[in-house]
């Protein structure tokens, strides 16, 4: 298998730990130890307490099974495989889905892994952009790239980096169109519940069809991307099995430790998930107010979800966003994550806005801005 460099992983392996501040930050301020185990339940504590570091089981703990399944409406524990991390999943989602000659159609932007990996195993990879000006998506061009080769359609929503967040008519709409042309729609699903307004919350796929996958993860909406769990959700039985006898070849199994504290997490979801939002919701109105100040410098379309933004740098120079980009890690210790980096031009960059810290690292931004030319 050749596979390209995975360039946004290798820009954090650059820059992550050598920042004062990450304003480019995909996920959620990232729980103590401490705190999280004090939402745990007495079960959850026992298990805890009386753990044995040994193998874990492939598919993962069943109690953790039956707790993801319960985020969904009509899903089963033997419904679900964890993975380690959103990315195993996507990884041996598309070994699984896809092979030499056949075809993807992707929404992009998009995390590199959601493409390239299809292309690694020799299929046809149609990128369909969202519209910049909103950052919309039209299902008639979703349409319009299918072949009969085409096997998976894959969608981000919430969306990375942008924060989009689509219509439903448009979400049933490509629902429709895979499950009458047995396509699999892959729904990569890990800024779910991070919906601006709960009311735009689209379904989860894996609940509108028997051909949709939902990709779930611990990382964002839950702020425990260090446990690396996360999890995919089928009624396709025949593809789950193929991707637990990819994961055969990958990772195995789980974390024993981590399997626990993703049960004690989802258990306080509730908890969880309004510290999330509350975390967002304070911070939104300061990047409102800060591109409100710098309009003649950039432009921002407000995310509807997820806890990042996809704004533009009004300067004509092509890698203007680059350069900034850089001169503020080396000079401010703070970074952005350019739009390059997504294969994405036209001066873009991703801003996270799920971090404790975002006040004082926008701060630094805008006086480091005085000096950036326009």
């Amino acid at each position: 298998m050749q596979i390209a460099d995975f360039a946004l992983e290798r820009y954090f392996a650059r820059w992550e730990f050598n920042v004062r501040h990450l304003l480019c930050a995909s996920d959620v301020e990232g729980y103590t130890l401490a705190e999280l185990l004090s939402l745990a339940d007495d079960e959850t504590r026992a298990l805890w307490d009386e753990l044995r570091l040994g193998y874990t089981e492939s598919a993962g703990h069943p109690l953790l099974r039956a707790e993801i399944a319960a985020l969904y409406d009509d899903v089963a524990a033997d419904e679900i495989l964890t993975v380690v991390g959103a990315e195993e999943g996507i990884f041996i989602a598309m070994q699984a889905l896809l092979a030499d000659g056949d075809h993807a159609v992707v929404v992009w932007p998009a995390y590199q892994s959601l493409h390239e990996v299809a292309r690694s195993v020799g299929a046809d990879v149609t990128l369909v952009p969202l519209d910049p000006a909103d950052w919309s998506l039209d299902a008639d061009a979703i349409e319009a790239a299918l072949r009969p080769t085409t096997r998976v359609i894959v969608i981000n929503f919430p969306h990375s980096p942008t924060g989009a967040l689509i219509e439903r008519a448009t979400f049933d709409r490509i629902v429709t169109l895979a499950e009458q042309r047995g396509i699999t729609l892959f729904s990569d699903e890990v800024y779910r519940y991070l919906e601006l307004d709960e009311h735009t919350r689209l379904p989860a796929a894996v609940d509108k069809g028997r051909r949709t996958v939902s990709l779930g993860v611990m990382s964002k909406a839950f702020a425990l991307a260090g446990l690396r769990v996360g999890w995919i959700a089928s009624h396709d039985q025949v593809f789950l099995r193929r991707c637990a006898a990819l994961k055969d070849y990958t990772t195995i199994c789980g974390s024993a430790p981590s399997e626990v504290l993703a049960l004690i997490g989802l258990r306080a979801r509730r908890r969880v998930l309004a510290r999330s939002r509350a975390i967002i919701g304070a911070n939104l109105p300061l990047l409102d107010d800060f591109f409100s100040r710098q309009c003649e410098r950039f432009e921002w379309v407000r995310p509807r979800g997820a806890s990042v933004g996809f704004p533009r740098l009004r300067i004509t120079e092509p890698s203007a966003v680059d350069r900034l980009c850089a001169e503020l890690a080396e000079r401010e210790g703070i970074l952005l994550l350019p739009g390059s980096q997504f294969g994405f031009g036209d001066n873009h960059f991703r801003i996270g806005f799920g971090r404790s810290d975002m006040p004082r690292s926008l701060e630094r931004l805008e006086r480091f801005l005085v000096g950036f030319p326009t």
